[in-house]
């Protein structure tokens, strides 16, 4: 393997071998272990230098180890870094060391000072399965004791990942199945759109279209924002039932004639709702009105009868002043 025979011919790039003080001076029991798993060509390694400070011997026995034992790490347990790797890893550890004050910065800054001085070939990265391969060649109880705790900490970390990636493709689930949810009421709301009335500069409802008529009414009637005056000779109490769709402040008078009864359910209707005004129609008028703010339309049957026969209702240019004018004018 090319990679193995790079053990046997050093390349001359930078020292990561340490001092005797520096593999023996600090707390191997209280150490972060989890800091120094890299992450190295998209798999979580430990490298060389590393593993030796934490298992308390020369990182030049390390290799000497593993040379010897070469047939137990194959490619997918150890592989040498490229100088790339090593300039970017070299770059992350001093980064560390300047940021990091805590202990295991301290530590950090040990193993870097001590790393960088004279020459060696390029460090190597042992994934998880080699560094379980290596407590079998270097044999040391500490070896072995470390090597327990570095492996739960990659167990642990690979526990993590698993429920992550299960938690993660819970909340795709759910945004794929809001996704889908909000393409549902997407249609159903452009269906009921398409289907409703519209507010049509003409609408003509055909015989027995009475709910279309009574909905097309009724948003006229919300579309007020200050003042609705409906011109109609017969009124009863469903004009008032749809007077009280409109918003609230905006004034309502109905022009029409005189009825008893009419006006019963006008005086039980103002004692709770907002007021409707009533004013008298001296005599019948041919055509029906109803003014929406500064717009009027041409009604072609009563309010209360709209739909049951062939009947339209066309937007005027006229103006309300005009049309109100002319009616107070037959007054």
């Amino acid at each position: 393997m090319a990679k193995k025979k790079s053990i046997e011919s050093p390349e001359p790039v930078t020292n990561c071998g340490q001092s005797v003080d520096a593999v023996e001076n600090f707390d191997r029991r209280n150490i972060n272990i989890e800091s120094f798993i890299r992450t190295i060509r998209g798999q979580k390694v430990m490298v060389d230098f590393d593993l030796a400070m934490l298992y308390g011997v020369q990182n030049k026995r390390l290799n000497e180890q593993v040379k010897r034992n070469i047939k137990r790490f194959p490619d997918d347990f150890m592989f040498q870094l490229t100088k790339e790797e090593w300039n970017i890893l070299k770059s992350q550890i001093a980064t560390a060391k300047q940021s990091d004050n805590q202990s295991n910065g301290i530590l950090k800054s040990q193993i870097a000072t001590s790393s960088w001085g004279g020459t060696r070939k390029l460090p190597y990265a042992f994934t998880r399965e080699g560094i379980g391969m290596l407590s079998s060649v270097l044999g040391s109880d500490t070896a072995i004791e470390m090597n327990i705790r570095i492996m739960r900490v990659f167990t642990a970390a690979h526990q993590i990942m698993e429920n992550n990636a299960l938690m993660f493709q819970k909340v795709l689930h759910i945004e794929q199945h809001q996704l889908e949810t909000d393409e549902k009421i997407e249609h159903i709301l452009t269906k009921m759109n398409d289907d409703s009335s519209k507010l049509l500069p003409e609408q003509i409802f055909k015989t027995g279209c009475v709910w279309d008529a009574w909905s097309y009414m009724s948003e006229l009637v919300r579309s007020a924002q200050q003042r609705i005056e409906l011109i109609d000779n017969f009124v009863d109490d469903r004009v008032l039932s749809l007077l009280i769709k409109r918003g609230k402040g905006v004034s309502a008078t109905i022009h029409s004639r005189f009825t008893k009864d009419f006006l019963t359910d006008l005086e039980k209707h103002n004692t709770q709702y907002e007021e409707v005004k009533f004013v008298q129609l001296p005599h019948k008028n041919h055509d029906r009105f109803l003014i929406i703010d500064d717009t009027v339309y041409l009604l072609g049957a009563s309010v209360k009868d709209m739909g049951n026969g062939l009947c339209a209702v066309t937007k005027l240019t006229a103006t309300p002043e005009t049309v109100l004018g002319l009616l107070n004018r037959n007054l």
